[in-house]
């Protein structure tokens, strides 16, 4: 059981909603080490093809709760609860250890962004493949306001999805960003009526988890991702080739090909749980959260 987000599947779609709506689902270090374990469940069930993240409530997460005052964000660096959670001696930042646990997801993640992301509730999104959110949604990358920077590797994601000039814009400005001008920036893909926003992330979210493979589906989500940091389409190359000589005669494989040739659909029965095939250089075969 958890308590500050719950955790349903529907189908082959496992939802996981923030749920601390009293508090405008703000986070804190259980909600941290919560939605690790929640992503953890999601890798190990071979029923979930794909997750999708929303908020419950008016807010899909107002940000670090730092309503214990002035000096909260010293109370979050201190909190024994992360003391693992340490680079020799330096302390994690609690948002990247969610956004990095996100990007290392064997399955694809659609985030269903139903009202405020500001603070920690925007930088986590952005290791989600695809966000989809509330056309009363908005983004507020505000941390130059509080006297902090940017966290949850944002700096890394940022750029990488709006562009370098705009993710500047907004962050040195601590701006909150209307829903209109995250779709045209390309931060989320399509606005929704709140109404629609869910049975939108769920279908897209259904079309994912049943039309691939799925260990051809989690490989490619994690080679577009990493590849990403590539100096030269080389490396790229190199991992495809991998991938393809690793998948070239697997189950799921021949089974793709001859359904098609059948015509009919296939029937795949490879899992994700029994493991990747290994084909990423050192440092890249590494858990990062």
């Amino acid at each position: 059981m958890f308590e500050t987000l719950r955790y349903e599947v529907d189908g082959r779609v496992a939802v996981i909603t923030l749920d601390r709506p009293d508090k405008l689902n703000a986070y804190n270090t259980a909600m941290m080490a919560e939605l690790v374990a929640a992503f953890d469940r999601s890798d190990a069930d071979d029923r979930v093809g794909c997750v999708v993240l929303t908020g419950s409530g008016r807010a899909y997460c107002a940000g670090a709760d730092i309503s214990s005052g002035h000096a909260a964000f010293e109370r979050l660096a201190d909190d024994p609860a992360r003391a693992g959670l340490r680079y020799g001696d330096l302390s994690r930042d609690g948002g990247g250890v969610a956004a990095l646990r996100i990007f290392d997801s064997l399955k694809p993640v659609v985030a269903a962004i139903n009202g405020a992301a500001v603070g920690v509730g925007a930088t986590m999104l952005l290791a989600a493949d695809i966000r989809l959110a509330s056309s009363n949604a908005k983004f507020g990358f505000v941390f130059t306001k509080r006297g902090i920077i940017p966290e949850a590797a944002s700096s890394w994601f940022l750029p990488r999805i709006v562009g370098i000039s705009r993710a500047l814009e907004w962050t040195m400005a601590g701006r909150m960003v209307r829903a209109d001008e995250a779709l045209e920036a390309g931060l989320i893909r399509a606005l929704h009526a709140p109404e629609d926003l869910m049975p939108a992330a769920m279908t897209l979210a259904q079309e994912i988890a049943t039309s691939g493979a799925p260990v051809a589906v989690s490989l490619t989500r994690q080679m577009m991702w990493r590849m990403l940091g590539a100096a030269h389409p080389m490396e790229a190359h190199r991992v495809d080739s991998r991938a393809m000589q690793a998948r070239g005669g697997a189950p799921d494989t021949r089974e793709g090909v001859q359904a098609f040739l059948e015509k009919r659909d296939p029937r795949f029965e490879e899992k994700v749980s029994d493991g990747l095939p290994d084909i990423w250089p050192d440092p890249l075969n590494t858990r990062f959260y």
